[in-house]
């Protein structure tokens, strides 16, 4: 990637890049901008989980320190970079993610049949995600994630990703889309794996479920605007303002800490707004 980016760079010269999250080619797209001294806008920038063992966390550490525009979701956001001596060229603007989800909210989509062909109600059932390396990677705290899902007594739909499909097949687990009668080799049979699904009908599932479990970042943002309770299978987050109100759940991959955050399930009274208003990239144009 570092490679290839530079020679667009080269070949178009632009007069800033704008990199976005914390993704790989975030970080590529950031390095090769930088040799070639052009200015670097990062979106997303002053998020800290304060775990390096994170490859997102090294990415948005770096990035940070390669750019002069910063373009941060939040104060806590602007007070992260505050104790690494980053203060110039710091801007809160929202969260563009909230933007996409509300131009999404607004559009049509079959979302009842979906939920329809699932078996499931709406407010009635688990969404779970589960797509991060330090879970999907590790056979121990799959098999933690899948016994403490099966002790629920919800339904759990779980659109499973090509890597956590590959990982609980290696694993022996019976990972067919769709109810599945009989024996499911390993897996429990409240669990309804399903293909993964486009933004649209990602958005109608988190919106209908009665909480959702998962270990991603921008899945606990989407919670929280949905009003939406949240299990995040992880030790630490960036999205800190999220668990303080209440709406987030940390748990790890601890069987007991799962079950007993699922079934202690509570809607807090306040909600307060985090992460901008959904006009965010008009903010971000406006800078640029």
């Amino acid at each position: 990637m570092l490679a290839s980016i530079e020679q667009v760079l080269m070949a178009e010269k632009p007069d800033r890049v704008l990199v976005y999250g914390d993704t790989n080619s975030t970080l590529a797209g950031a390095l090769a901008a930088a040799k070639l001294q052009i200015p670097i806008a990062h979106v997303e920038a002053g998020l800290r989980s304060y775990d390096r063992a994170m490859p997102e966390e090294i990415n948005r550490v770096m990035t940070d320190h390669l750019s002069d525009l910063l373009l941060v979701p939040s104060d806590a956001a602007v007070r992260n970079l505050a104790t690494e001596g980053l203060t110039r060229g710091v801007h809160i603007v929202g969260d563009v993610m909230f933007d996409a989800l509300a131009l999404a909210l607004g559009r049509p989509t079959a979302d009842r049949p979906l939920i329809d062909t699932l078996g499931v109600e709406v407010g009635n059932f688990l969404l779970v995600t589960i797509h991060r390396q330090e879970n999907a990677d590790s056979p121990e705290r799959l098999r933690n994630i899948l016994g403490a899902l099966g002790e629920v007594a919800e339904p759990v739909v779980w659109p499973l990703h090509p890597r956590t499909r590959k990982a609980l097949q290696a694993l022996g687990y019976d990972t067919r889309v769709g109810r599945v009668s009989g024996p499911r080799g390993g897996t429990p049979a409240n669990i309804v794996f399903i293909d993964p699904v486009g933004f649209l009908d990602m958005v109608r599932l988190e919106k209908a479920a009665q909480a959702i479990v998962t270990d991603s970042g921008g899945v606990q943002k989407e919670a929280y605007w949905l009003h939406t309770p949240c299990v995040t299978l992880r030790d630490t987050t960036e999205w800190g303002e999220t668990v303080d109100t209440g709406w987030n759940t940390m748990v790890g991959t601890d069987p007991v800490r799962i079950c007993q955050a699922i079934r202690e399930l509570r809607i807090p009274a306040e909600h307060p707004a985090l992460y901008g208003d959904a006009f965010a990239a008009q903010r971000v144009v406006a800078l640029l």
